[in-house]
Protein backbone atom coordinates (compact mmCIF):
# COMPACT_ATOMS: atom_id res chain seq x y z
CA UNK A 1 0.00 0.00 0.00
CA UNK A 2 1.39 3.45 -0.86
CA UNK A 3 2.68 5.56 1.99
CA UNK A 4 1.09 8.73 0.54
CA UNK A 5 -2.50 8.67 1.80
CA UNK A 6 -3.21 11.84 -0.21
CA UNK A 7 -3.27 9.65 -3.31
CA UNK A 8 -6.11 7.61 -1.83
CA UNK A 9 -8.02 10.79 -1.00
CA UNK A 10 -7.64 12.10 -4.55
CA UNK A 11 -8.73 8.77 -6.03
CA UNK A 12 -11.78 8.64 -3.73
CA UNK A 13 -12.82 12.17 -4.72
CA UNK A 14 -12.51 11.47 -8.48
CA UNK A 15 -14.51 8.26 -8.12
CA UNK A 16 -17.15 10.03 -6.06
CA UNK A 17 -17.59 12.92 -8.51
CA UNK A 18 -17.01 10.95 -11.71
CA UNK A 19 -14.77 13.70 -13.04
CA UNK A 20 -11.12 14.71 -12.83
CA UNK A 21 -12.03 18.35 -13.40
CA UNK A 22 -14.71 18.42 -10.68
CA UNK A 23 -12.33 16.74 -8.25
CA UNK A 24 -9.62 19.28 -9.09
CA UNK A 25 -12.02 22.18 -8.52
CA UNK A 26 -13.13 20.77 -5.16
CA UNK A 27 -9.58 20.03 -4.03
CA UNK A 28 -8.25 23.38 -5.25
CA UNK A 29 -5.56 21.91 -7.51
CA UNK A 30 -5.06 21.50 -11.25
CA UNK A 31 -6.66 18.76 -13.30
CA UNK A 32 -3.17 17.59 -14.27
CA UNK A 33 -2.20 17.19 -10.61
CA UNK A 34 -5.29 15.07 -9.95
CA UNK A 35 -4.63 12.90 -13.01
CA UNK A 36 -1.00 12.40 -12.02
CA UNK A 37 -1.95 11.45 -8.46
CA UNK A 38 -4.38 8.79 -9.65
CA UNK A 39 -1.81 7.48 -12.13
CA UNK A 40 0.81 7.21 -9.39
CA UNK A 41 -1.61 5.24 -7.22
CA UNK A 42 -2.49 2.90 -10.08
CA UNK A 43 1.18 2.38 -10.95
CA UNK A 44 2.05 1.59 -7.33
CA UNK A 45 -0.72 -1.02 -7.15
CA UNK A 46 -0.21 -2.35 -10.66
CA UNK A 47 -3.91 -2.18 -11.53
CA UNK A 48 -6.32 0.27 -13.20
CA UNK A 49 -8.63 1.83 -10.63
CA UNK A 50 -10.62 4.11 -12.93
CA UNK A 51 -12.14 3.46 -16.34
CA UNK A 52 -11.86 6.61 -18.45
CA UNK A 53 -13.80 7.70 -21.51
CA UNK A 54 -14.28 11.02 -23.27
CA UNK A 55 -17.50 11.61 -21.33
CA UNK A 56 -17.15 10.04 -17.91
CA UNK A 57 -14.95 8.37 -15.35
CA UNK A 58 -16.02 5.39 -13.27
CA UNK A 59 -14.29 2.93 -10.96
CA UNK A 60 -13.07 -0.39 -12.31
CA UNK A 61 -13.89 -3.59 -10.44
CA UNK A 62 -10.63 -3.22 -8.51
CA UNK A 63 -11.45 0.44 -7.91
CA UNK A 64 -14.86 -0.42 -6.46
CA UNK A 65 -13.26 -2.90 -4.07
CA UNK A 66 -10.73 -0.31 -2.95
CA UNK A 67 -13.40 2.36 -2.50
CA UNK A 68 -15.45 0.13 -0.20
CA UNK A 69 -12.41 -0.45 1.97
CA UNK A 70 -11.06 3.11 2.22
CA UNK A 71 -14.14 5.35 2.56
CA UNK A 72 -14.67 4.94 6.29
CA UNK A 73 -10.95 4.93 7.21
CA UNK A 74 -10.38 8.10 5.16
CA UNK A 75 -13.31 9.84 6.87
CA UNK A 76 -12.00 8.77 10.28
CA UNK A 77 -8.47 9.93 9.37
CA UNK A 78 -9.76 13.32 8.20
CA UNK A 79 -11.70 13.72 11.43
CA UNK A 80 -8.68 12.75 13.52
CA UNK A 81 -6.45 15.23 11.70
CA UNK A 82 -9.02 18.00 12.10
CA UNK A 83 -9.30 17.18 15.79
CA UNK A 84 -5.52 17.09 16.26
CA UNK A 85 -5.15 20.44 14.50
CA UNK A 86 -7.92 22.06 16.54
CA UNK A 87 -5.78 24.60 18.37
CA UNK A 88 -7.89 27.61 17.45
CA UNK A 89 -11.32 28.52 16.09
CA UNK A 90 -13.04 25.86 13.94
CA UNK A 91 -12.20 26.21 10.27
CA UNK A 92 -12.41 24.53 6.88
CA UNK A 93 -15.05 23.60 4.30
CA UNK A 94 -18.34 22.27 5.67
CA UNK A 95 -20.58 20.65 3.03
CA UNK A 96 -24.31 20.23 3.71
CA UNK A 97 -27.12 18.60 1.72
CA UNK A 98 -30.44 20.26 2.62
CA UNK A 99 -33.94 19.40 1.44
CA UNK A 100 -35.73 22.23 -0.36
CA UNK A 101 -38.62 22.20 2.13
CA UNK A 102 -36.49 22.87 5.24
CA UNK A 103 -37.80 26.41 5.56
CA UNK A 104 -36.38 27.09 9.02
CA UNK A 105 -32.86 26.38 7.72
CA UNK A 106 -33.16 27.92 4.26
CA UNK A 107 -34.80 31.19 5.26
CA UNK A 108 -31.29 32.37 6.05
CA UNK A 109 -31.10 33.42 9.69
CA UNK A 110 -29.42 30.24 10.93
CA UNK A 111 -26.88 30.29 8.09
CA UNK A 112 -26.12 33.98 8.54
CA UNK A 113 -25.64 33.70 12.30
CA UNK A 114 -23.41 30.64 11.87
CA UNK A 115 -21.24 32.47 9.32
CA UNK A 116 -20.86 35.40 11.71
CA UNK A 117 -20.00 33.17 14.66
CA UNK A 118 -17.46 31.07 12.71
CA UNK A 119 -15.77 33.25 10.07
CA UNK A 120 -13.11 30.61 9.34
CA UNK A 121 -15.67 27.98 8.27
CA UNK A 122 -16.75 28.00 4.64
CA UNK A 123 -20.31 26.69 4.39
CA UNK A 124 -21.26 24.99 1.10
CA UNK A 125 -25.00 24.19 1.02
CA UNK A 126 -26.48 22.02 -1.73
CA UNK A 127 -30.29 22.23 -1.82
CA UNK A 128 -31.55 18.89 -3.12
CA UNK A 129 -34.46 16.51 -2.67
CA UNK A 130 -32.53 13.57 -4.06
CA UNK A 131 -32.14 10.72 -1.56
CA UNK A 132 -28.53 9.53 -1.29
CA UNK A 133 -25.78 8.52 1.13
CA UNK A 134 -24.23 11.79 2.32
CA UNK A 135 -20.98 10.04 3.28
CA UNK A 136 -20.60 8.52 -0.17
CA UNK A 137 -21.22 11.91 -1.80
CA UNK A 138 -18.70 13.69 0.42
CA UNK A 139 -21.09 15.74 2.56
CA UNK A 140 -20.42 16.39 6.24
CA UNK A 141 -24.08 16.56 7.24
CA UNK A 142 -27.61 17.02 5.93
CA UNK A 143 -31.02 18.42 6.84
CA UNK A 144 -34.14 16.30 6.28
CA UNK A 145 -37.42 15.28 7.84
CA UNK A 146 -36.76 12.84 10.67
CA UNK A 147 -38.85 10.06 9.13
CA UNK A 148 -36.57 9.70 6.09
CA UNK A 149 -33.17 9.77 7.86
CA UNK A 150 -31.23 6.50 7.87
CA UNK A 151 -31.09 4.64 11.19
CA UNK A 152 -27.29 4.67 11.32
CA UNK A 153 -27.16 8.49 11.37
CA UNK A 154 -27.04 10.78 14.40
CA UNK A 155 -29.91 13.29 14.28
CA UNK A 156 -30.20 16.64 16.12
CA UNK A 157 -33.64 18.36 16.14
CA UNK A 158 -33.72 21.52 14.08
CA UNK A 159 -37.44 22.25 14.49
CA UNK A 160 -40.39 21.09 16.51
CA UNK A 161 -43.24 19.06 14.98
CA UNK A 162 -44.39 20.11 11.52
CA UNK A 163 -47.60 19.63 9.57
CA UNK A 164 -48.54 19.71 5.92
CA UNK A 165 -51.18 21.95 4.40
CA UNK A 166 -53.36 21.99 1.30
CA UNK A 167 -53.84 25.61 0.24
CA UNK A 168 -55.50 27.74 -2.43
CA UNK A 169 -56.57 31.34 -2.91
CA UNK A 170 -59.99 32.46 -1.63
CA UNK A 171 -60.92 33.30 -5.24
CA UNK A 172 -60.15 29.76 -6.45
CA UNK A 173 -62.18 28.23 -3.60
CA UNK A 174 -65.08 30.60 -4.27
CA UNK A 175 -65.18 29.49 -7.93
CA UNK A 176 -64.61 25.76 -7.45
CA UNK A 177 -65.77 25.07 -3.87
CA UNK A 178 -63.91 23.82 -0.82
CA UNK A 179 -63.17 20.09 -0.71
CA UNK A 180 -64.79 18.48 2.32
CA UNK A 181 -62.70 15.33 2.19
CA UNK A 182 -59.25 14.59 0.71
CA UNK A 183 -60.75 12.23 -1.87
CA UNK A 184 -62.64 15.18 -3.37
CA UNK A 185 -59.28 16.59 -4.50
CA UNK A 186 -59.50 14.50 -7.66
CA UNK A 187 -62.23 16.92 -8.78
CA UNK A 188 -59.97 19.95 -8.35
CA UNK A 189 -57.09 21.47 -10.30
CA UNK A 190 -54.09 20.43 -8.23
CA UNK A 191 -50.49 21.66 -8.31
CA UNK A 192 -48.17 18.79 -7.44
CA UNK A 193 -44.53 18.03 -6.79
CA UNK A 194 -42.16 15.37 -8.08
CA UNK A 195 -38.46 15.01 -7.29
CA UNK A 196 -37.37 14.34 -10.89
CA UNK A 197 -38.84 13.96 -14.39
CA UNK A 198 -38.68 10.15 -14.28
CA UNK A 199 -40.72 9.78 -11.07
CA UNK A 200 -44.46 9.92 -10.42
CA UNK A 201 -45.98 12.98 -8.71
CA UNK A 202 -45.83 12.80 -4.93
CA UNK A 203 -48.96 11.33 -3.32
CA UNK A 204 -50.69 13.64 -0.87
CA UNK A 205 -50.87 11.99 2.56
CA UNK A 206 -53.68 12.44 5.09
CA UNK A 207 -55.03 10.79 8.23
CA UNK A 208 -58.58 9.92 9.28
CA UNK A 209 -59.46 8.49 12.70
CA UNK A 210 -55.82 7.62 13.26
CA UNK A 211 -55.44 5.79 9.94
CA UNK A 212 -53.04 7.21 7.36
CA UNK A 213 -53.98 7.21 3.69
CA UNK A 214 -52.72 8.84 0.52
CA UNK A 215 -54.55 10.42 -2.39
CA UNK A 216 -53.19 10.26 -5.94
CA UNK A 217 -54.46 13.67 -7.03
CA UNK A 218 -53.26 13.49 -10.66
CA UNK A 219 -52.13 17.14 -10.69
CA UNK A 220 -52.70 19.18 -13.80
CA UNK A 221 -49.52 21.11 -13.00
CA UNK A 222 -46.43 19.28 -11.73
CA UNK A 223 -42.96 20.59 -10.93
CA UNK A 224 -39.90 19.90 -8.79
CA UNK A 225 -39.85 23.54 -7.62
CA UNK A 226 -41.87 24.36 -4.49
CA UNK A 227 -41.71 28.07 -5.28
CA UNK A 228 -43.35 27.58 -8.67
CA UNK A 229 -46.06 25.61 -6.88
CA UNK A 230 -46.55 28.47 -4.44
CA UNK A 231 -46.58 31.20 -7.08
CA UNK A 232 -49.03 29.25 -9.21
CA UNK A 233 -51.37 28.78 -6.26
CA UNK A 234 -51.13 32.50 -5.42
CA UNK A 235 -52.11 33.23 -9.02
CA UNK A 236 -55.32 31.22 -8.52
CA UNK A 237 -53.98 28.18 -10.37
CA UNK A 238 -55.41 25.58 -8.00
CA UNK A 239 -54.75 23.73 -4.75
CA UNK A 240 -51.19 22.91 -3.80
CA UNK A 241 -49.67 20.89 -0.96
CA UNK A 242 -46.56 21.20 1.20
CA UNK A 243 -45.11 21.97 4.61
CA UNK A 244 -47.34 24.52 6.37
CA UNK A 245 -44.37 26.73 7.32
CA UNK A 246 -43.73 27.34 3.62
CA UNK A 247 -47.17 28.91 3.21
CA UNK A 248 -47.30 30.67 6.61
CA UNK A 249 -46.83 34.31 5.43
CA UNK A 250 -49.64 34.01 2.87
CA UNK A 251 -51.95 32.15 5.24
CA UNK A 252 -51.53 34.96 7.76
CA UNK A 253 -52.17 37.64 5.14
CA UNK A 254 -55.25 35.82 3.83
CA UNK A 255 -53.84 35.46 0.31
CA UNK A 256 -54.06 31.69 0.79
CA UNK A 257 -56.53 29.59 2.76
CA UNK A 258 -55.91 26.11 4.15
CA UNK A 259 -58.37 23.31 3.51
CA UNK A 260 -58.76 19.80 4.96
CA UNK A 261 -56.78 20.70 8.09
CA UNK A 262 -58.64 18.13 10.21
CA UNK A 263 -57.02 15.43 8.05
CA UNK A 264 -53.45 16.71 8.50
CA UNK A 265 -52.04 15.99 11.98
CA UNK A 266 -48.55 17.08 13.08
CA UNK A 267 -45.51 14.83 12.48
CA UNK A 268 -41.81 14.88 13.53
CA UNK A 269 -39.99 17.85 12.05
CA UNK A 270 -36.58 18.55 10.52
CA UNK A 271 -33.25 17.32 11.83
CA UNK A 272 -29.60 18.03 11.19
CA UNK A 273 -28.08 14.60 10.67
CA UNK A 274 -24.54 13.30 10.28
CA UNK A 275 -22.60 10.03 10.45
CA UNK A 276 -21.51 8.79 13.83
CA UNK A 277 -17.80 9.51 14.24
CA UNK A 278 -15.36 8.87 17.02
CA UNK A 279 -13.30 11.85 15.88
CA UNK A 280 -15.79 14.54 14.85
CA UNK A 281 -14.28 17.50 12.96
CA UNK A 282 -14.38 20.74 14.93
CA UNK A 283 -16.25 22.46 12.09
CA UNK A 284 -19.12 19.93 12.29
CA UNK A 285 -19.16 20.07 16.07
CA UNK A 286 -19.49 23.86 15.80
CA UNK A 287 -22.53 23.53 13.51
CA UNK A 288 -24.22 21.02 15.81
CA UNK A 289 -23.79 23.27 18.82
CA UNK A 290 -24.96 26.30 16.83
CA UNK A 291 -28.14 24.47 15.75
CA UNK A 292 -28.86 23.55 19.36
CA UNK A 293 -28.37 27.13 20.55
CA UNK A 294 -30.38 28.48 17.62
CA UNK A 295 -33.34 26.31 18.47
CA UNK A 296 -33.15 27.20 22.16
CA UNK A 297 -33.17 30.95 21.49
CA UNK A 298 -35.76 31.14 18.72
CA UNK A 299 -39.40 30.19 18.60
CA UNK A 300 -39.19 27.92 15.57
CA UNK A 301 -42.92 27.45 15.58
CA UNK A 302 -43.38 31.16 14.90
CA UNK A 303 -43.62 33.01 11.58
CA UNK A 304 -41.23 32.05 8.80
CA UNK A 305 -39.97 34.63 6.38
CA UNK A 306 -40.56 34.34 2.67
CA UNK A 307 -37.67 33.34 0.43
CA UNK A 308 -39.36 34.74 -2.66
Amino acid sequence: MPADFNLLSVFERVAQLGSFRAAADQLGVTRSAVSQSVRRLEDSLGVALLLRSTRNVRPSEAGERLLRQIREPLAALAGALDDAADHGPPQGLLRLAVTSIAEDFLEGQLVASFAEAYPRITLDVTVTDEVFDIVERGFDAGVRLGEVIEQDMVAVPLTGPQREAAVATPAYLARHGRPGHPRELVNHRCIGWRPSPDTAPWRWEFSEQGQAFAVAVEPQITTNDMWLMLRTALAGGGITFGIEATFAPWLRSGELEAVLQEYLPPFPGFYLYYPSRHNMPAKLRALIEHVRRFRETRDLAGPSRSRL
